[in-house]
């Protein structure tokens, strides 16, 4: 620490140099040549190009000095030369560090060793760096300081600035695929007077103008419904939502859903777009090395795709590499994905006459047998979930749509016409991990009504009496589905942790 405060000492006693020298340590604007990846791309040899950045790398020569200047689309060197710039000029060049903004003009050049290159002719001075960088090569240790300093993280750490980097890609190849297929994105509101659309515990705050007690949205599914009963066929949102919940590696506060709504489909059609969906967005990033296509479809799975009616493609792969590049999993993309009854993959690992038992059979061989912590309070519903969640969600890496679910589990999808205690949806899981759930929607308001008052018990204020109006004025058989956007970025990168795909997740305060 000692050290560190020496070396913000004398950044600062650079910086009153500076200002004594009458240059402004915080310049203002600098035209530019374009980023620098535009340069190098413009580059030849003899041509006069300017560029801006950060300086990242010293190299002293004595009377000449090689630095490497860096922006967001990479990094050129510069050569500084005292007969060349003058020993005002170099007086000034004295006073900076590595951090520092510089903007410099110089002539194109190749090294002896073909590196692109400027000589500079004119530099100034654009922002003084008054704290040193952390090392590039070791980064930031601590893994918390990481999430706290992500500007410092992104910096130094080229793994984790590619993460986010196809984050971005992630969603923008979101709004292009459902654009694609006709699906207009929307914007519903974070603050709601109900929170609804999810079972979730919601923040809560005040307007004071209107005296009225408000929720951050859990969900924005009950307003993208209204958007059906008012005409919209197709309809998706890429929104925030936040749950005043635990904090978890799979679990943020404030995280970011995909939500759409396609009329007179069902979970069927909303099970195969997601599929296809995904699958395009991991053939999108494949350069990153985690995703790679390889081989063709054998003639089993070719046959395979013709009778799922979809499009055949080569077999796609997922790897997910440790710290020093091994894979330490490989997850198969090929299409089409298993899909598979909720009741028949809860016999696969409980035994086949699970859903015989009664209730408290089913508690004593959960804790007994399959030993899983049963709390009293469960319901007998629940317990099955708690099977379903440790035996099957945990255990499966490749993706599985698990469908019809029972009722009590989603309250806003249809009921099953053959079996009413069944809802038509399906959950999809990949690397144990939920990532989509998908419904047939709900659209009679008097079964809506009924399964919201079960939910809500005697709660009966968390109704959402508006949504439940719109429904009654006509809404049009739909299927619909949530995506969490975190957690795919988090597949599609072999990110280990949901705060290494947030940029900025929810810390407790330093002390």
């Amino acid at each position: 620490m000692e050290e560190e405060n020496d070396l913000i000492a004398q950044r600062r006693t650079k910086l009153q140099a500076l200002r004594a020298s009458k240059i402004e340590p915080f310049g203002a604007s600098f035209e530019t040549s374009g980023s620098i990846a535009e340069i190098r791309e413009k580059f030849k040899e003899g041509e006069i190009l300017r560029a801006a950045g950060r300086i990242t790398a010293h190299r002293d020569m004595g009377k000449s000095h090689f630095l490497d200047l860096r922006d967001a689309t990479g990094r050129i060197q510069i050569y500084l030369q005292a007969k060349e710039i003058g020993p005002e000029a170099m007086e000034i060049f004295g006073l900076l560090d590595l951090g520092d903004f510089i903007g410099v003009e110089g002539a194109c050049f190749l090294t002896k060793t073909g590196e692109a290159t400027l000589k500079v002719r004119s530099f100034e001075v654009l922002a003084k760096s008054l704290r040193p960088l952390p090392e590039k090569w070791h980064g930031l240790q601590d893994v918390e300081a990481r999430y706290r300093q992500r500007y410092l993280d992104l910096l130094t750490n080229d793994q984790s600035r590619a993460v986010f980097e196809k984050r971005i890609v992630i969603v923008r190849e979101i709004r292009r695929f459902l654009e694609d297929r006709g699906f207009v994105e929307v914007e519903t509101p974070i603050l709601q007077s109900v929170a609804g659309g999810a079972a979730a515990e919601p923040f809560q705050t005040r307007h004071k103008a209107l005296g009225l007690d408000l929720y951050l949205r859990i969900a924005p599914e009950l307003y993208l419904k209204r958007l059906l009963v008012g005409g919209f066929n197709k309809v998706f949102e890429l929104n925030r939502n936040f749950r005043n919940e635990g904090i978890s590696r799979k679990h943020n506060p404030e995280f970011t859903m995909l939500e759409a709504y396609w009329a007179y489909a069902d979970f069927e059609k909303i099970a195969n777009l997601v599929e296809e969906m995904i699958c395009h967005l991991a053939e999108r990033i494949a350069e990153t090395g985690r995703v790679r296509a390889e081989g063709e479809a054998s003639a089993t799975a070719a046959q395979r795709f013709a009778n799922a009616g979809a499009r055949e493609s080569s077999p796609l792969h997922i790897q997910h590499v440790n710290a020093e590049g091994n894979v330490i999993r490989t997850i198969n993309l090929q299409r089409p994905w298993r899909r598979a009854r909720y009741h028949d993959l809860v016999r696969e690992v409980a035994g086949n006459d699970w859903f015989e038992l009664s209730s408290e059979q089913r508690r004593e061989r959960a804790a007994h047998e399959l030993g899983i912590e049963i709390l009293p309070q469960l319901a007998d519903f629940e317990v099955t979930q708690h099977v379903f969640e440790k035996l099957v969600e945990e255990k499966t890496f490749d993706p599985l749509f698990v469908t019809h679910c029972p009722k009590e589990l989603v309250p806003l999808a249809k009921e099953n016409a053959a079996d009413p205690s069944l809802v038509d949806v399906y959950e999809l899981i990949i690397n144990g991990t939920e990532i989509s759930p998908g419904y047939t929607e709900l659209n009679d308001p008097d079964a809506q009504r009924r399964r919201l008052y079960e939910q809500a018990g005697e709660e009966t204020q968390k109704i959402d009496e508006e949504f439940l109006l719109a429904l009654e004025h006509g809404m049009p058989p739909a299927g619909g589905f949530g995506l969490g956007i975190d957690r795919l970025t988090m597949l599609l990168t072999g990110a280990e942790s949901i705060r290494d795909v947030i940029l900025f997740p929810l810390l407790r305060p330093k002390v």
